[in-house]
């Protein structure tokens, strides 16, 4: 029963509707976070009265009775409301409250029927008929356009991931790592296709409580204060998230509706690919607004009236492959949507054993089977989606479409090999080069990082006349016979031969965590550095190079001390030889704050090599020398390469350097890498497995340790970790001597929200790890 203050003011709000409308009744505030009123005449006639204000602005008002007046109501068969007009003829009046604030407001009509909630279990013919119903009505909606429509909401379904930063107010940690692995679901699998789709108006909020039934039948619709200009397949996969709630069968329900809205507005396949993880979109929405309000109310009456549900629906569909539910829902359509499958996963492990070696390693104690990828995901044959936090390859991206592109354009016009002229080949080799500093100006070109790698040491040879070869401890240069016997991270691990051939020369890894000088006040880079003097003496090695990467991938994620290269440098270069830089990692602008690593320390080598991240996936690499260097090499032996630098490698590499530049990923990754050191530092002050933490842009490595003080490797929790994190969403790999070293080298169009995931779901497991 209201209070005496509220029943003044109804009637004062009663008083002015007589006025305004011609209409005497009394006034009741209805339920919900707009303030809305039902009036009911002395005649028994209903009506509801919408005011303007905080929750709902009059620009919100007007554009709702814009659309329902424009909707031709014998397109669709079921009741809209209907604007009831001011005695003056004004579709709003002026609401004047008790206390002198007045407001805009509207009359409509109200409809006969009971919310769709209230109704009990929906029957499959009412299913059927709630999606007839939604197709007419879309197909009504998108005749009509309205420029005030082009905006976005808490309710947007398109803007969903607006909602990730709220995962912190859940307290239950399975119900936390459901949401986490939807909305991950929802931003991998629907967001990236959403611009491509048909777009239209939609109501934007069919729900239990707006649709009306009566005898089975959908018969009205309420509420357009949430209408926008969306993709229209948002509509229907808004109304499914209600549609389904309370169903024994959820996915047999959802099909029915979708059948129905099929049979009359068709569905295109594209729209049918993003329905369910829009519509797990959606049920993230009303969660996340559910446990932000229960802060703000915990009591209120309506808030949370379908969370309950919600949550039930969403542990029913979790365990669910999202293929499988899309077939499901899709089931009753006349319409493939099916790819081919392929071979199920033991089919093709069997078939991997008969054609393959055993060498040849799988990831994951659950192997993965890839089936596409796009930008920073990747994704497997079941439609679960991975963000992709090891493959350096895809550099701007997984099948980034301007690199796509031109591939394909190149390809269908030309693709021969260097002994001819072409453009393209000078054309790239001069961009390359302008990306490098003096005197580094001559390239060649070929197909992996080891043939690079390769041809460095054949430079080397070629130019000092020598053949000894310094290396650092953990490195990995190549596959190839000769850089496995140059490889300490091969030869000195399983199947290697224990120690280094009597060229290869091996200096300690400058690891300013766990390494020699760990600790010591003397300046950590150059110690290091002139360990490499002290290799060259004590070996009286007669040095062609040294070569290195300028940061230590296999060797744990490792960032060289400030002063190590030049200090190592100037032994070197005293002792004749040449120094040779392995960027095939972490080369075009991963760093952030230089497009080579090696810049990072105000070095120059006299050789570069680049590969993986060239060709953004495309096999292509590349040395770049100086001119003297490259003339020592020219003694009369031609130097060819099949494939390396064709006109397709050279057009893809140019579009990979297309998408630096356009997209500013230099800039990108340096603030992401930023972001990314902060978030795991405050990680590690609350997870005591964390030991370091280190990293330049998007190249990161986070140490496992079971002991602090005596630098334990938790090699064991490292597995379970990366084999957890897989489970939820995210691949992950280790490195490092002991296999301990979480390595972070992902796309370099990894975005913050990403990242947070990341955090999240590392925190969780560190946590479940550490109990």
């Amino acid at each position: 029963m209201p209070s005496d203050s509220q029943s003044s003011s109804f009637k004062h709000i009663a008083a002015q509707c007589q006025s305004a409308y011609g209409l005497f009744g009394s006034i009741t505030r209805l339920p919900g976070e707009n303030e809305n009123y039902q009036l009911v005449t002395e005649e028994g006639q209903h009506y509801i009265l919408k005011l303007s204000g905080a929750s709902r602005s009059i620009e919100t008002l007007k554009l709702e009775q814009r659309i329902l007046e424009g909707l031709d109501p014998d397109r669709f068969e079921f009741v809209l409301p209907k604007i009831i007009h001011t005695v003056s003829g004004d579709a709003f009046s002026q609401i004047q409250r008790e206390g002198g604030a007045s407001v805009q407001a509207c009359m409509q009509t109200c409809l006969e029927g009971t919310a769709w909630g209230e109704a009990g279990l929906a029957p499959p013919a009412q299913l059927r008929d709630m999606g007839v119903k939604l197709g007419q009505m879309d197909l009504a909606l998108s005749s009509l356009h309205e420029d005030a429509a082009h905006r976005t909401h808490q309710w947007d379904l398109c803007a969903a991931s607006q909602h990730r930063e709220k995962l912190g107010l859940l307290d239950n940690p399975f119900k936390r790592e459901i949401v986490e692995w939807m909305l991950h679901f929802y931003v991998a699998s629907a967001l990236p296709h959403l611009a491509k789709l048909p777009h239209s108006l939609i109501h934007g909020d069919v729900n239990d409580e707006n649709l009306l039934v009566k005898g089975g039948k959908v018969v009205g619709l309420l509420d357009f204060s949430d209408t926008l200009f969306n993709p229209a397949i948002c509509e229907l996969a808004i109304a499914l998230a209600y549609a389904m709630l309370d169903q024994p069968e959820p996915l047999s329900a959802g099909a029915e509706v979708v059948a129905g809205y099929h049979s009359v507005k068709p569905l295109t396949p594209p729209e049918l690919e993003v329905l369910y993880p829009l519509t797990c979109g959606r049920l993230c929405t009303t969660i996340l607004i559910a446990a932000e309000r229960r802060r703000i109310d915990p009591e209120h009456p309506t808030w949370f009236s379908t969370e309950e549900r919600a949550w039930f629906l969403m542990e029913q569909l979790y365990p669910i492959d999202p293929i499988e539910v899309r077939d499901q829902l899709c089931s009753a359509l006349a319409l493939d949507v099916d790819e081919d499958p392929g071979d199920n996963m033991e089919e093709l492990l069997q078939r991997r054993r008969q054609f393959l070696s055993p060498s040849l390693s799988i990831a994951y104690e659950e192997p993965l089977k890839i089936v596409r990828g796009s930008g920073q995901f990747l994704y497997d044959d079941r439609g679960k989606p991975y963000l992709d936090l090891v493959n350096n390859v895809c550099h701007v991206g997984h099948c980034h479409p301007h690199v796509v592109e031109a591939g394909r354009r190149q390809m269908a016009q030309l693709n021969t090999n260097t002994r001819y002229l072409y453009d393209g080949l000078t054309d790239y080799a001069e961009r390359l080069v302008a990306t490098l500093p003096d005197p580094l100006e001559v390239c060649f070109f070929v197909n992996s990082g080891s043939e690079a790698n390769e041809l460095a040491l054949r430079l080397a040879e070629s130019y000092t006349g020598r053949r000894d070869f310094l290396v650092i401890e953990g490195a990995y240069h190549g596959h190839t016979g000769r850089l496995i016997d140059l490889s300490p991270y091969k030869f000195m691990g399983k199947g290697g031969k224990g120690e280094p051939a009597p060229w290869v020369h091996v200096v300690p890894i400058p690891d300013g965590y766990r390494g020699k000088y760990q600790g010591q006040e003397r300046n950590t880079g150059e110690a290091y550095g002139d360990e490499v003097g002290v290799v060259i003496e004590s070996t009286g090695a007669e040095v062609a190079a040294f070569i290195a990467e300028s940061l230590l991938g296999c060797g744990g994620q490792i960032i060289p001390p400030e002063g190590y290269f030049e200090r190592a440098f100037e032994h070197v270069r005293a002792a004749g030889g040449l120094r040779i830089i392995d960027e095939v990692q972490v080369g075009f602008a991963r760093t952030g704050t230089h497009f080579w690593a090696f810049e990072q320390q105000g070095v120059i080598p006299d050789i570069v090599v680049m590969g993986k991240p060239i060709g953004n996936g495309h096999p292509m690499a590349a040395v770049v020398t100086t001119r003297q260097i490259a003339d020592s090499f020219a003694n009369g032996m031609e130097f060819f390469s099949t494939f390396g630098g064709n006109p397709v490698s050279c057009a893809i590499g140019m579009a990979v350097l297309d998408v630096i530049e356009q997209e500013n990923l230099q800039q990108h990754a340096l603030e992401l890498g930023n972001y990314f050191l902060e978030g795991f530092r405050r990680l590690m002050g609350q997870h005591k497995l964390i030991g370091d933490v280190r990293g330049a842009g998007l190249f990161l490595g986070v140490e496992l340790v079971q002991d602090r003080n005596k630098l334990t490797p938790a090699t064991d929790e490292a597995d379970i970790l990366v084999n957890r994190a897989r489970a939820r969403g995210i691949l992950l790999s280790t490195d490092g001597p002991y296999q301990n070293v979480l390595k972070i080298k992902p796309p370099m169009v990894l975005t913050r929200d990403d990242v947070d995931m990341v955090f999240r779901v590392i925190d969780d497991e560190l946590g479940d790890l550490q109990s």
